[in-house]
């Protein structure tokens, strides 16, 4: 998620969250469970969701940790605002490259499926730590393993199964060195098919 060009999706190009295939709802399942291991035990102050999307991980967290503060950031987009709005969560449009909140400002920050959107990712990795005081908790499509299911499926069979607007690719490896560059890793999880990392910043 950063600054939108003419050809950047925005919100959820397919609504995995609200399938009602077995095969997804249970690997969906999966992704869960993962991110509840990972997210910290003692709540949070303050909470910012990176590519927040259309606020199912906002909802999610606001009943896990009722009494902090959350926010959430995404392009801008009026579905995502209408949704927003319905959901009564609290999240505005920017860019994940430049977040305009103050360093060390967050307990905890994610970034879920987000940055295989992003151009620069490196920005988007050094803006999270600047602005996290704690814990970070990242997921991106685990490749190939993401494009190969696609296909499977039938879907974006001429782009090789790749999801338009995914313009990063990593694997279990080479995500958790990524993330390393700018957090102490400390979990890595593989629901397929994504992989999720937790890690807290170096201070």
């Amino acid at each position: 998620m950063s600054e939108p060009t003419a050809n950047t999706p925005t919100g959820n190009t397919y609504d995995k969250y609200a399938s009602t295939n077995p095969i997804e709802r249970r690997m969906m399942q999966g992704f869960f469970r993962s991110l509840d291991a990972m997210l910290p035990a003692e709540a949070p102050r303050a909470i910012l969701e990176v590519g927040c999307g259309e606020g199912e991980i906002l909802e999610l967290l606001a009943a896990r940790y009722p009494q902090a503060r959350l926010v959430g950031v995404d392009l801008p987009d009026d579905h995502l605002r209408a949704e927003w709005s319905r959901r009564g969560v609290a999240a505005e449009e920017g860019d994940a490259t430049a977040l305009r909140f103050a360093d060390r400002e967050f307990d905890l920050v994610l970034a879920i499926e987000v940055l295989e959107h992003v151009p620069h990712p490196q920005r988007a990795l050094a803006e999270l730590a600047r602005v996290c005081t704690g814990t970070a908790v990242l997921s991106v499509p685990l490749e190939p393993v993401w494009r190969i299911g696609n296909i499977v499926r039938g879907r974006y069979v001429r782009q090789w199964g790749n999801t338009p607007g995914h313009v990063n690719h990593w694997g279990r490896r080479s995500f958790r060195r990524f993330v390393a560059t700018r957090f102490e890793v400390q979990q890595v999880a593989s629901p397929l098919p994504w992989t999720m990392v937790r890690g807290t910043v170096e201070r």
